[in-house]
């Protein structure tokens, strides 16, 4: 029986586990040196912030692995003999394989800066980082400030968590606006504004030079690059990114980049090895798409996709149109196609905002076909099955607008805004758009 060995027990690999078993009677191992079972690494904020217990998290139950015969193992993958098709644990065991998928996810990014390994310092990526943060910054007369390096999207994140828990913050952040390499000017401005509303202290244009110890090397505080300023603290979180996690491989005849190269069909560069989730970097992108995404639903995707290569229908992958969701605070995020930080030399934008500065809309198109590019959405929730259709038939902006109301997904008794954008967009462009009420026929494709 053919032995499908997968390196990494994240969404990714769990995905391509329960599809091959669905299409076959395959034997299947499933390794992780981080939990013995999965679960939803985007949920451990809610543990910490004490909405949910981490048990939560795991959204199959324990025995759902034996009675769908995938083993699992728990182990660190040290090296892989890929004359053999053997994997080399760091504890001195190995298995045997007959086709390998590496799945390993990301790490956080580190810098070299001194001090980066004391105690109380951490990511906020893995299950062991939510110990460590549980450790270092239960309460705030244990944890008398926290200071958050690089300004993304877990950044944010382990700010909310350590604000749950009334610990002060600080947030340092190298671009002279919070995430404005994916953000434009207005929606930055809109966020710079909101962390600040949540008394978080927030540096911008500053960089992080050494993190001291105390006499225990534990953290005691951090220094400004900049200024040379001492800020004292107990934990330092260290969020300026992820790489993929493949040191493993480094060494191997495996090609690499900044992950694991791989082709449409996920294979890497030797037989029967492949490659799926946030360490798989495509040879050349696909569309306007980066080589490596670190997106929770890409991994998904990834992982449905290998899974019917690997059982005899070869597929190749399309992730389809771009599309994305966060939380920055209380406000909700989703971008649907391509709202690029600056307009491209063809694209002409409508901004929208609510005079209560947590609700906008960012829409891109192009100026001259006035064909619809993407949206940025910012506490108003927008149905996704609607965009996907609309970048797919290439409808104008003209379109989108009179049918904006068919795209809104806010629950019923939510106060609607599409007539006030509507007439804000006929203002500024000399139009005479008329909004249509929502049609429950076209929202659901009834005929």
């Amino acid at each position: 029986m053919e032995h499908i060995a997968i390196i990494g027990n994240g969404i990714a690999g769990v995905t391509a586990a329960r599809h091959i078993r669905k299409l076959s009677d395959k034997k299947i191992t499933l390794i992780s040196a981080e939990n013995k079972y999965f679960f939803s690494r985007t949920a451990l904020m809610y543990v910490y912030m004490g909405h949910m217990k981490f048990e939560h998290t795991q959204p199959y139950e324990n025995w759902f692995w034996k009675k769908n015969n995938i083993t699992l193992k728990k182990g660190f993958v040290g090296n892989i003999n890929i004359a053999d098709k053997i994997l080399e644990f760091t504890n001195g065991t190995s298995l045997q394989y007959d086709k390998l998928i590496i799945a390993t996810g990301s790490k956080p990014n580190k810098f070299g800066w001194p001090g980066q390994d004391l105690d109380g310092v951490m990511g906020m990526y893995h299950k062991q980082d939510l110990e460590r943060l549980e450790k270092y910054a239960p309460d705030n007369k244990t944890c008398k400030r926290a200071v958050i390096v690089g300004g993304g999207l877990i950044g944010i994140e382990m700010a909310e968590m350590l604000r749950s828990r009334n610990i002060p913050v600080t947030f340092l952040v190298r671009e002279k606006s919070f995430w404005n390499g994916v953000l434009p000017a207005q929606e930055s401005t809109m966020i710079n504004r909101h962390i600040k509303e949540h008394h978080i202290d927030l540096r911008l244009q500053v960089n992080l030079k050494e993190i001291k110890a105390d006499d225990l090397g534990q953290v005691k505080s951090v220094i400004i690059a900049e200024t040379g300023e001492e800020i004292f603290c107990n934990v330092v979180g260290l969020t300026a990114g992820v790489s993929p996690n493949i040191n493993f491989v480094k060494d191997s005849e495996i090609e690499t980049g900044r992950g694991v190269k791989v082709n449409r069909f996920l294979e890497t560069n030797i037989k029967d090895i492949y490659a799926i989730g946030d360490c798989a970097e495509q040879h050349t992108p696909i569309g306007n798409r980066r080589p490596i995404e670190a997106v929770w639903y890409t991994g998904r995707m990834m992982g449905e996709t290998v899974a019917q290569t690997l059982c005899g229908n070869t597929t190749e992958y399309k992730p389809g149109h771009w599309f994305n969701s966060a939380k920055f605070l209380d406000i909700e995020y989703q971008t649907y196609g391509w709202v690029w930080a600056q307009p491209k030399e063809n694209e002409a934008r409508f901004y929208w905002e609510h005079k209560d500065g947590n609700k906008c809309i960012h829409i891109n198109y192009d100026k001259n076909t006035k064909v619809f590019i993407g949206i940025n959405t910012f506490g108003i929730r927008m149905r996704h099955e609607f965009f996907d259709k609309i970048l797919t038939e290439k409808k104008s902006v003209e379109y989108v607008l009179e049918h904006l109301a068919d795209a809104n997904f806010d629950p019923e008794f939510y106060k609607l805004h599409e007539t006030e954008i509507v007439a804000k967009f006929n203002k500024e462009n000399n139009t005479t758009i008329q909004l249509k009420k929502k049609s429950w026929k076209r929202i659901f494709n009834i005929t």
